[in-house]
């Protein structure tokens, strides 16, 4: 059994040693990072840190005091020193003079601008005023799952005066803003002697005059909450027991293998969504428990919660394995659909005048009793961290139950905040998506010079990719090279032989529960062989036979059966060759592979037309740079046969070509991409020729 105290005291990780040579920005960027580092301090992108700090100014040179203060839309715990805004304390102070009351509130972030120091570029939050007016040198806002517990159970006052009696004080709901600045400044002038301020239903704010004990009081704080809730649990069990076990670990990945694609078939209606599964203790402890239907309606309290969360999850309350598949589908899109029309009501009921237009109906965060927890976004960072999010929630709500009732936001309030102008501004400053946001490539032979160039372009351009190589070796280095240039949640790795039926069924169920389904298959895993016909073994014929021909097909066969129960269309390129179209003397083995590639594309293109599922081919040659299948063997007979040195044979190549240029990685990569992408949707069994220009390939 999980209880809301196991391992949730927070470790002190402050280093007098690491800090001693810090300045004031350094040591409140060491504080921020430090706090940002546990999530059950504050949630990713939540919270804000600052400092005033006295500064030379660069018109009057006068030290003037500067509030550094996270800056919009960072994260504390990744941030660097350039995430944090500048202002002068002086003209923030002002502002007061021009504050109209809490009906105008929102125009004051419009004057924030207007206050930055030393034309620093990055952009104040919603948040600077409730920094700027506590008249405390360093001051901690954090989201911590003890301390929301308690702001969001009915008796939060009660509580905070019970646990933390006149050093954290205590403020009724408000949204963040300059009105919220005001009435903090307002409690710390009545009470000089507290330390800090619990906001109900939002988090925790505190305050000192030198960054340390700043830090040292946040996590006391937060410690004294967490003790005080498991001394104080009224309930030996969270959530009032269970009602269900789950099922075993393998059983709940094929239940959210199925879920997913489904899922996906029903929300991506003119964007493409990633998914994320999570079926941790903490997730299956509550989907499990007595209390989880009813807490899972009442929706979340904090507000950067159901920001990242939408106000309420959808919950999967039917048995996936007792339906058949057609029952299961026809359930899922009730369910969603359901949720759509609930969703576009609490729109109607909610909206202002100038309130923004509705944004996607759809749920983010799907709750599966015995199974887990399955959230999808626009791109996988978004949907990792929203279910994230939930699972603070979760720990918030698991902390209230056990001292008392929880509850959330008026469904009005939560509205505002969701829809809040100031939100929508925020979204619309955000970059246009790329124009592959939301899909995800699957590319086999992916550590060769084709594959890695293929996955990079596509990385380059926002789409997820799965690696997939027989080469442990090369897999893992290829893979920590791109995960050190796009980030992990943006590239998996599977190691996978396309010649073993059940290696590529496991591939690709992987491949689902890492993203939710598959948009793209490139089939890039390849040999090369050259042999006279007479010196060509049953084995050499059969190993290309089996990589190139049949590896395809057991690849494509995968693809295709994630992308039918998706019903949202897909692209399968093959990477076949020159010599599958233009005969080459000693290398029967591999022509008839190659061809026999490009022949099955055909049929593909023709299986796969009614669903929007387009194959299409690309046909390199004479890539020597990078390439896997150059190594060893291949390039000595290849040079043997055109009676050339190795160093002589890419200088041969080139002069055969049409255009006398050489083929590399990368051009092979931009017609995949091209094929694969929305430029080419038009296009299905059709061949690009990447050869420099030969006579004997031209397709008619």
């Amino acid at each position: 059994m999980v209880t809301f105290e196991s391992n949730l005291i927070i470790e002190n990780k402050w280093k007098d040693k690491t800090a001693e040579k810090m300045n004031e920005a350094e040591l409140l960027l060491y504080r921020s990072n430090l706090l940002g580092s546990d999530k059950r301090v504050t949630n990713y992108g939540g919270g804000n840190t600052s400092a005033k700090i006295y500064e030379k100014d660069p018109l009057s040179g006068a030290n003037t005091k500067i509030l550094w203060v996270k800056g919009s839309g960072g994260d504390i715990g990744s941030m660097k020193i350039d995430g944090f805004a500048t202002l002068y304390m002086e003209k923030l102070q002002s502002l007061k003079n021009l504050y109209r009351g809490e009906k105008f509130e929102d125009e004051m972030v419009d004057y924030l601008p207007h206050c930055t120091y030393n034309l620093n570029s990055r952009a104040a939050s919603i948040d600077t005023p409730l920094h700027a007016y506590i008249a405390k040198t360093h001051v901690d806002h954090v989201h911590a799952d003890s301390i929301i517990a308690i702001a969001a159970s009915i008796n939060s006052r009660e509580l905070t005066k019970k646990i933390f009696g006149n050093s954290i004080g205590w403020l009724g709901w408000k949204r963040p803003g300059f009105e919220l600045g005001l009435w903090l400044e307002k409690f710390c002038e009545e009470n000089p002697d507290a330390d800090g301020v619990i906001l109900e239903s939002h988090g925790l704010f505190t305050w000192a005059d030198d960054a340390k004990s700043c830090y040292d009081l946040t996590i006391e704080t937060i410690n004294k909450a967490t003790v005080w809730i498991s001394e104080n649990s009224r309930n030996q069990q969270p959530f009032e027991g269970s009602k269900t076990q789950s099922v075993s670990s393998e059983e709940r990945k094929q239940i959210a293998c199925q879920h997913m694609l489904l899922i996906r078939k029903f929300i991506c209606n003119g964007q493409h969504m990633v998914g994320h599964f999570d079926d941790s203790d903490s997730v299956l402890e509550f989907v499990n428990s007595n209390q989880f239907i009813n807490l899972a309606s009442l929706g979340t309290s904090c507000p950067d919660h159901f920001l990242r969360t939408k106000i309420r999850p959808l919950v999967i309350d039917f048995d996936f394995k007792a339906d058949s598949v057609e029952n299961s589908e026809v359930k899922m899109q009730s369910l969603i659909e359901e949720y759509r029309e609930d969703y576009k009501a609490y729109y109607q009921r909610c909206k202002r005048e100038n309130s923004p237009d509705m944004r996607d109906p759809n749920p983010i965060i799907y709750l599966i009793p015995k199974v887990g927890m399955i959230s999808f976004a626009k791109d996988k960072a978004t949907a990792r961290i929203s279910s994230e999010f939930y699972i603070n929630a979760i720990n918030v709500m698991r902390g209230a139950c056990q001292i008392s009732t929880y509850f959330g936001l008026p469904e009005q309030e939560a509205f505002d905040i969701e829809y809040w102008q100031l939100e929508e501004n925020k979204l619309r400053r955000l970059p246009a998506p790329k124009q592959m946001a939301g899909k995800t490539a699957f590319i086999t032979g992916a550590a060769g010079g084709i594959g890695s160039a293929t996955a990079e372009k596509f990385l380059d351009n926002g789409a997820n990719v799965v690696l997939s190589d027989i080469n442990i070796e090369t897999l893992n280095q290829l893979y920590n090279e791109l995960i050190a240039k796009f980030g992990t949640d943006k590239v998996s790795k599977i190691q996978m032989d396309v010649t073993n039926e059940q290696s590529v069924i496991d591939a690709f169920y992987t491949a689902v529960i890492e993203f939710g389904g598959i948009d793209i298959l490139i089939s890039n895993a390849g040999i090369a062989s050259s042999a006279p016909i007479e010196e060509t073994t049953l084995n050499l014929w059969n190993k290309n036979i089996s990589i190139l021909s049949t590896g395809y097909f057991l690849v494509s066969r995968e693809a295709f059966k994630i992308m039918k129960t998706q019903n949202i269309g897909g692209s399968i390129v093959f990477v076949a060759s020159k010599n599958g179209l233009a005969a080459s003397a000693n290398a029967s083995a591999y022509c008839a592979a190659k061809a026999s590639e490009i022949h099955l594309a055909r049929c593909l293109a023709l299986e796969g037309a009614e669903q929007k599922i387009r194959v299409n081919v690309v046909n390199p040659d004479a890539v020597l740079r990078g390439s896997k299948i150059w190594e060893g063997e291949w390039l000595q007979q290849r040079a043997d046969t055109y009676k050339t040195d190795k160093e002589g044979l890419e200088e041969m190549y080139r002069m055969r070509s049409m255009l006398k240029q050489s083929v590399f990685p990368e051009d092979i990569a931009k017609a995949v991409y091209f094929l694969a992408g929305d430029d080419a949707s038009k296009s299905t069994g059709n061949i690009i020729n990447v050869d420099a220009g030969n006579v004997n390939s031209f397709t008619r």
